[in-house]
């Protein structure tokens, strides 16, 4: 998958992590990408967004 159009961000609550922080790219159309902070030229997760607003609400949740 190409994701050389994603916008990239942490999440506002990451502030105090060390670094330690995921980055959502939610831009582009019928996918949410995921990716670790300290390697964003690694390889990134691929979600349906409704997968992943599905995970979301249940983290929310605990």
């Amino acid at each position: 998958m190409n994701l050389s159009d994603a916008t990239w961000r942490t999440s506002t609550r990451s502030g105090s992590s060390g670094g330690n922080c995921v980055e959502v790219a939610d831009n582009l159309p019928g996918v949410v990408a995921v990716r670790d902070s300290k390697d964003p030229a690694g390889p990134a997760l691929t979600f349906a967004p409704a997968a992943w607003t599905a995970f979301l609400d249940l983290a929310r949740r605990g």
